[in-house]
């Protein structure tokens, strides 16, 4: 009887120390730290979008007559200066037509030699009484249209050699090529792009989806992964390609030689109702946001959270929480 009794109160002691541990922990602990109350504000609604470093212009480099380009002497990245000869096009067919009209002038000038040397006899003859007026004027206007002939022939070699010029593919501007992907040695046709300039100062410009654009006005604030600076839209372009709207970005720290590099971005369009607080009432743990929620005993307890960033080190609490709710800062 005695071990039976013995056995019942060491079975005891274990339930008991139990159940002064559930007591402890079901007694309300006081919350310390700063308080907030939350109340729904007007916060910034942010939208992801593309964007892309470029420069306000791009001035292509067009070929202006037909032919082959025979040279091209840049590549992309390259600096060039506006009127730069960086390549050549060549049309063998000018040539020979240069040449035939050259042809024409040396024929139009043996005329107009013959003819003068008809209109000097004439002269000579008319004054001497030999021929009447009438055969002067004739060898007078057959020498003028000797003279034009000449002038024709040549007006017309000029030309073709002007249009032989065109065949130099020029810098249009001061700035770095962007691209210049066709090959020396290939076929081009007049307004064929044979590469293409930047000009202006370095901007960001973002992709935006038209039924987005409508809420973007200039002068909007951006943001850029990776950038601290925060940047503004300056103009936003009336035309839609595609489904999309292009809007530039003025964003000091912008390298010229990231141009044509991609970058995610941050727009600022319009406001919304939200809860935003300061990062420090939130604690991350294992990759979950929490927070802790004071309730009418005076008792905090830990309540997830889906969080969004917001500006000046704030968040903004998604779920979780409502308005009227009093949040518990950690005690520092």
């Amino acid at each position: 009887m005695r071990k039976g009794l013995g056995l019942i109160v060491m079975l005891a002691l274990p339930l008991a120390a139990c159940g002064g541990q559930e007591a402890t922990q079901d007694k309300p602990v006081t919350a310390n730290g700063p308080r907030l109350t939350l109340a729904a504000s007007d916060t910034t609604d942010w939208q992801s979008v593309s964007a892309e470093v470029t420069t306000r212009d791009q001035a292509q480099v067009i070929a202006r007559i037909p032919g082959v380009l025979t040279s091209l002497s840049v590549l992309a990245g390259d600096t060039v200066r506006k009127g730069q000869v960086i390549g050549r096009i060549t049309d063998t067919q000018l040539a020979y037509q240069a040449n035939a009209y050259g042809a024409q002038a040396a024929a139009a000038a043996a005329q107009a030699q013959q003819a003068g040397a008809e209109l000097a006899r004439v002269k000579f003859l008319t004054a001497n009484g030999v021929y009447a007026q009438a055969k002067l004027d004739q060898a007078e206007a057959g020498a003028r249209s000797a003279q034009a002939q000449i002038a024709a022939a040549r007006a017309q070699q000029s030309a073709v050699r002007a249009v032989a010029g065109n065949g130099l593919v020029v810098a249009p501007a001061n700035g770095r090529v962007l691209r210049a992907d066709v090959p020396a040695g290939s076929p081009v046709a007049p307004g064929m792009v044979v590469a293409v300039v930047t000009s202006g100062p370095v901007v960001l410009r973002l992709d935006l989806p038209e039924a987005l654009a409508a809420r973007v006005r200039a002068g909007a604030r951006v943001r850029v992964d990776g950038m601290t600076a925060e940047g503004h839209v300056t103009r936003i372009y009336p035309a839609v390609q595609a489904g999309q709207v292009s809007a530039d970005v003025a964003m000091a720290g912008l390298d010229a030689a990231l141009i044509g590099r991609r970058m995610g971005a941050s727009l600022a369009a319009g406001t919304h109702r939200g809860l935003v607080v300061p990062r420090s009432f939130v604690t991350t743990r294992y990759g979950l946001d929490y927070v802790d929620v004071l309730g009418k005993d005076g008792a905090a307890s830990t309540v997830p959270v889906q969080t969004a960033p917001a500006a000046d080190d704030k968040v903004e609490l998604l779920s979780g929480v409502s308005a009227g709710d009093v949040l518990v800062g950690a005690t520092r």
